[in-house]
């Protein structure tokens, strides 16, 4: 391990967790403290213009999926990505089995993560869904849920690689959750450079007149109005 990976791991493991765990409670996403520093965020974002690090690319004006590009991670990942989501993966644990609890759902997933994405590939969800994200002017992201088959977890974190203000405006992270019985709620965050987001993939529990249910959560990106802003998407589960 590099000894930038271990300063990354280091860095997720003296979080805040508790805190992060209420405000994931009380928003559906949480920032994190600063993950990784600003070299560290342009090294990862040059990664994208080497295509043996990546196995395949994703047109998403192409797709109907807004506009802008994003690269899905080859299996062999580069150091910090690799100690990031592996540091990160105990943290959302706790968070994704007391969830699982509430809303009287199984949960799966193991105590390590090696053997989780076994259970992926056995399931036939065998592609890594580590992505670097890529959006200039004019791009944004539709809203949508970052689901491939049957296996799922239920937090995924992206991290920024610029600076909102410096390197680009707009390009806000937007996340829309359906409340029950009720008109959907609508969250902006500004994604700082080197901070994650932790956020749900696909619901969340929340309170309702018979205990808890499952609150849909769809996450995307505002228009960028200037610059370019690059981000890292760490996902727990293959596609």
């Amino acid at each position: 391990m590099t000894t930038t990976a271990r300063r990354a791991g280091a860095a997720v493991d003296a979080a805040d967790w508790p805190a992060i765990a209420a405000e994931l409670d009380a928003h559906g996403c949480a920032l994190t403290p600063r993950l990784i520093d600003q070299d560290q965020c342009r090294a990862i974002a040059e990664l994208y213009d080497d295509d043996t690090l990546f196995r395949s690319t994703v047109d998403m004006a192409r797709h109907r999926f807004g506009s802008g590009q994003y690269r899905y991670f080859a299996e062999e990942l580069p150091p910090v990505v690799a100690e990031l989501r592996a540091a990160l993966y105990p943290h959302l644990l706790a968070v994704a089995r007391d969830w699982a609890a509430r809303l009287g759902r199984p949960a799966p997933w193991p105590d390590a993560l090696a053997e989780w994405l076994d259970q992926c590939r056995a399931a036939g969800q065998t592609k890594p869904s580590q992505i670097l994200l890529r959006y200039e002017e004019g791009d944004w992201n539709a809203l949508h849920r970052d689901l491939f088959g049957d296996m799922v977890f239920p937090l995924q974190v992206v991290i920024g690689l610029d600076e909102q203000g410096v390197d680009y405006t707009g390009g806000e992270f937007l996340l829309v959750e359906q409340r029950p019985r009720a008109q959907s709620r609508g969250t902006s965050t500004v994604l700082a450079q080197g901070h994650g987001l932790v956020f749900t993939t696909r619901d969340r529990p929340v309170r309702s007149a018979r205990g808890w249910s499952a609150g849909p959560v769809r996450h995307g990106v505002s228009t960028v109005r200037s610059g370019l802003r690059r981000s890292l998407g760490l996902v727990f589960h293959n596609a």
